[in-house]
């Protein structure tokens, strides 16, 4: 199932440098606070009216917080943007705002039912046809469900590229259905602008033009093995009376103290995902999950983060800051590449692929390998090099 949020995001990148120069915007987006009615942040005592409603995770349709060796990147709502992130480049001097980018064209969210393939095969499965009919997209994995982030102007192009391979558009509920895998989704408002070239006809040719586009902007998968990170999410809260809104307690709070601890110094990876849907979705290193620890006489070692503490993963990281923004293909055509790259025969049995999320940030893309399969999913990917792609550790 997918459904599209309520809101129109901006994609803001930050230069890591400069991080310190947007931790109180960064932090403000976490507080949970409306603005007042005459559009300026609401004082802080009104952060308790809204406390008692509802936890803080819960208060924006979608933000997304990722810090990278790359960059640190934020998607937030348009008002969030103009209202925190603006003000925060302005006061910078020229040579450093010149450095921050925010998004002047809007994008949209959908989320996607994480249910009935695995990660890698619902990457493809969700990227091919708008990679095939040259969408750009964002592409984000998180503990309950992927979401993918277009271009508003592209909406009815995506109504049409996933109508097209067999997705249906129920108007009433303003879903798509995939009568195969019984999924979901929504969308509306034609691209007017065709591709300048003809769009690729298969996915292996959709591969090729990828890995050729990465070439020629000189970019290269690199890993740093000694980033482990650990997928996990805010635990789910009991509802009010009518079943819908979740209802605050001590471990959101907790929650909320481990994020900042987490924020203050630059971790070297860090992703949040906060949706009015769903508990807070994070990836972060394993280093930093004593600072949500949630001790109990009968539990010493509880936390209040879901999630296995052992399955590690390794991000493979690319660089796309030399590329355009609306570079189309990347994530199918790396997720294709490690899906169909490491699926391999052995003694007549196919072995399985390796299994992958991704993350897409304004400047660039990880893809996250458990830890033991690192090796085969960097074997893949060296036929990347092999075919003219340099590679890197």
């Amino acid at each position: 199932m997918i459904t599209e949020q309520d809101t129109q995001l901006a994609l803001i990148h930050i230069p890591l440098h400069l991080y310190h120069n947007f931790l109180q915007p960064i932090l403000k987006v976490l507080l949970p606070t409306e603005p007042a009615a005459d559009g300026d942040d609401s004082p802080i005592e009104h952060a308790t009216d809204v406390r008692s409603r509802r936890p803080w995770e819960y208060e924006h349709p979608f933000v997304n917080i990722s810090v990278t060796p790359i960059e640190c990147s934020v998607a937030c709502s348009r008002s969030l943007a103009q209202r925190l992130f603006v003000p925060a480049r302005d006061a910078l001097d020229a040579a450093s705002r010149s450095q921050v980018s925010i998004t002047e064209e809007d994008f949209v969210v959908m989320q996607v039912d994480g249910e009935g393939l695995d990660a890698g095969q619902r990457v493809l499965e969700l990227t091919s046809p708008l990679a095939m009919a040259r969408i750009s997209i964002f592409f984000i994995t998180t503990y309950f469900s992927d979401y993918i982030l277009v271009p508003l102007r592209s909406r009815g192009l995506v109504i049409q590229a996933l109508e097209e391979r067999g997705f249906a558009f129920e108007k009433q509920s303003e879903a798509y259905i995939n009568p195969q895998h019984n999924r979901n989704t929504s969308t509306p408002s034609f691209d007017t602008h065709p591709p300048s070239t003809p769009p690729p006809t298969t996915v292996s040719e959709l591969q090729q033009r990828t890995f050729t586009t990465l070439k020629k902007h000189n970019v290269f998968p690199t890993v740093d093995p000694s980033i482990q990170l650990i997928q996990c999410a805010g635990r789910k809260n009991n509802s009010d009376r009518n079943g819908s809104v979740p209802i605050s307690s001590p471990a959101d709070d907790k929650m909320y103290l481990g994020l900042v601890k987490c924020l203050i110094t630059p971790p070297r990876f860090l992703s949040l995902t906060l949706t009015d849907t769903e508990p807070a979705s994070l990836l972060l290193e394993r280093s930093l999950l004593h600072h949500f620890a949630c001790p109990t006489p009968s539990n010493p070692s509880d936390s209040v983060l879901l999630g296995s503490k052992d399955d590690i993963l390794v991000p493979i990281i690319l660089d796309l800051s030399t590329m355009p923004l609306e570079s189309t293909g990347i994530v199918c055509g790396v997720a294709g590449r490690l899906v169909g790259g490491t699926k391999q025969q052995m003694l007549g049995e196919p072995e399985n692929s390796v299994e992958m999320s991704y993350l897409s940030t304004a400047k660039a893309g990880a893809v996250m390998v458990a830890e033991w399969e690192l090796q085969r999913a960097m074997d893949a990917l060296k036929g990347m090099s092999e075919n003219g792609m340099p590679m890197g550790y």
